[in-house]
């Protein structure tokens, strides 16, 4: 007779309940927020062929996938689908959530989400680092811009030399502007130098993957888009179709609220470059 298990996590303890298949609880406790001590707890309450149901949150997929390899059947539901029916709770604590998860996960009036690897995290939490210095940059380089131009001094556009070296050029005559320019400026030089670092972690990281190298044969297609493509999509098998992945990534009709054709062109390599730069755009 299988057992159902709900876990409530916050960042330091889990609260944990068990119920049967009558729905009666077994067990209820707490425990600190690690897969090792939560797997140590379930399989000695419920066993190993317990049903375990967790919402999504900053740490699921770490716990997920630590649960799982521990060799529990971990399912990940929708915090915001799993919100309403724990509304209906007369008390809302940790505990009485765990057991609301618990009988949800009896009934089976959830739809499991896909938990990505953890390989996937650390390529989109790259990406989003290198996209967070270089929308640093551009607010530096316009606030660069805007001080000098209250005093006349025009950078220009940003071809030809670096943007810092037509700073240095123009404040070579202006000492007083030199002291409040100049702080920002090595400020974006070394940002600069930090997204260069992870520029060469994206290339390698690409170079190591087949599938990214294969993406990046399509035209307009370079190692930034393929990687935030393959880290987004991940499982190719979560989706019966192409038209499927452009209502994932966002890309919906205003007026009918349905997924449109990412491409023209029905071709795969096609449809795969249009998916690949929708990525990149919610990325940037």
């Amino acid at each position: 007779m299988p057992h159902y298990v709900g876990l409530d996590v916050s960042q330091k303890t889990t609260a944990i309940c068990v119920v049967d298949e009558q729905g009666r609880r077994l067990w209820r406790g707490v425990c600190a927020t690690d897969p090792g001590a939560i797997s140590a707890r379930v399989l000695k309450h419920a066993g190993v062929d317990a049903k375990v149901g967790v919402e999504t949150g900053s740490m699921t997929p770490w716990l997920v996938h630590g649960l799982r390899s521990a060799g529990l059947n971990v399912e990940c539901l929708d915090a915001r689908r799993v919100k309403a029916a724990l509304q209906m709770r007369l008390n809302k604590t940790d505990e009485n959530d765990a057991e609301g998860l618990a009988q949800i996960m009896r009934t089976g009036w959830y739809r499991p989400v896909h938990v990505k690897s953890l390989d996937a995290h650390r390529a989109r939490a790259l990406l989003g680092a290198r996209a967070q210095l270089v929308g640093m940059t551009t607010r530096l380089s316009n606030m660069i811009r805007g001080v000098l131009k209250t005093f006349g001094l025009l950078p220009g556009a940003g071809r030809g030399l670096r943007f810092d070296q037509k700073v240095e050029a123009l404040l070579d005559g202006a000492p007083e502007i030199a002291l409040i320019v100049r702080p920002l400026l090595v400020t974006w030089r070394q940002l600069r130098e930090q997204i260069a670092v992870f520029d060469k972690a994206v290339q390698q990281q690409v170079r190591m993957d087949p599938i990214c190298r294969l993406l990046m044969t399509v035209p307009g297609i370079g190692a930034l888009s393929s990687l935030m493509y393959v880290s987004t999509i991940e499982d190719p098998d979560r989706f019966s179709r192409s038209r499927a992945v452009g209502a994932h990534l966002g890309s919906r009709h205003a007026a009918t609220n349905q997924a449109r054709p990412i491409a023209m062109d029905t071709s795969p390599s096609a449809a795969m470059a249009s998916h690949a730069r929708l990525c990149t755009k919610r990325l940037l």
